[in-house]
């Protein structure tokens, strides 16, 4: 359990610092390339020692190995890192991941999973406090904002189900090495690296928020993201997943909302409404049911 909980916590401080480093002037297509390098080398340093055999797949599993690259990781930060700069950080966590909902719905109607009948309950409970934590009556959320965090969520679904069938085949290091080198490579030309001001890189980035005034080093809040808010959170809800059932680790996981709030309002002092609190919480609540309404099999761990 203290594995999942510390993906959480990782997770939930890294919405606040993709946030920062982007207002520094760092684009979102540039913090997919360096979170998916950083994490995808880790990955691939820790496979060459344990798993090097295994890095040769199967030419079945290259479809799913590009759509977790391209979408589940790809476009899950990009969509993610635009969803928490026009949105308060909470809030678009809270959104992104309503894929917890669609993951069952989804293995219900394409792969015949049984799933038990609170999920509808779950998805009523979802529904009605996202329009709570969006106030539709008055429109407060920026649209776009709205919009990246439901590609968020479509990505984060395809992570999920992409991610569990892959390792049944795979170890996890493989997995991660592929995934996120394949997001390395995809975004590669959108990062625009040939006229970026490397010199930035050691310059002092302010905090910004109630850290408004203290700074630290581009190049370190990049590390950082890099490795705990990308690298680390990963692998830990990984080696959960030896030790726990994928159902109380995705239960686990919906704290990464709340943490995220939590983190925002400490550091950068978003604040948001007692009804979209009070709305987060149903949908927390919604995501809890979805997430247990799912009948799964214990895949077996390849090693």
């Amino acid at each position: 359990m203290l594995f999942a909980l510390t993906a959480a916590v990782l997770f939930g401080l890294n919405g606040s610092t993709t946030k920062v480093i982007i207002q520094s002037g760092i684009t979102a297509e540039q913090v997919v390339f360096i979170r998916s390098l950083a994490a995808g080398l880790i990955a691939l340093g820790w496979a060459l020692i344990s798993n090097r055999a295994q890095l040769r797949v199967q030419k079945r599993l290259i479809p799913r190995l590009l759509l977790l690259g391209v979408v589940g990781v790809g476009m899950l930060q990009y969509a993610y890192s635009q969803a928490v700069v026009l949105l308060p950080v909470g809030i678009a966590l809270l959104i992104e991941y309503t894929a917890v909902l669609w993951v069952p719905l989804v293995a219900m109607v394409f792969f015949k999973e049984p799933v038990k009948k609170q999920i509808w309950f779950g998805a009523v409970l979802v529904l009605g406090g996202l329009a709570v934590v969006a106030q539709i009556w008055d429109s407060t959320l920026n649209p776009i904002g709205v919009l990246f965090a439901l590609a968020a969520a479509a990505s984060l679904s395809t992570h999920f189900i992409t991610g569990e069938r892959i390792q049944r085949h795979l170890p996890t290091n493989v997995t991660m090495a592929y995934g996120m080198g394949i997001a390395t490579m995809v975004f590669l030309p959108f990062s625009n690296l040939g006229s970026f001001d490397y010199a930035s890189l050691l310059k002092p980035t302010d905090l910004s928020g109630n850290l408004a005034g203290n700074s630290a080093p581009l190049w370190l809040m990049l590390v950082v993201l890099g490795v705990a808010g990308s690298f680390l959170p990963m692998a830990f809800t990984f080696l959960a997943l030896r030790h726990l059932s994928a159902t109380l680790v995705g239960v686990i996981a919906t704290l990464e909302t709340i943490l995220a709030a939590i983190f925002a309002l400490l550091w950068l002092g978003e604040l948001i409404s007692l009804t979209q609190a009070l709305g987060g919480m149903v949908v927390v609540a919604g995501i809890v049911l979805a997430q247990t309404s799912r009948r799964q099999k214990m895949a077996k761990v390849v090693d």
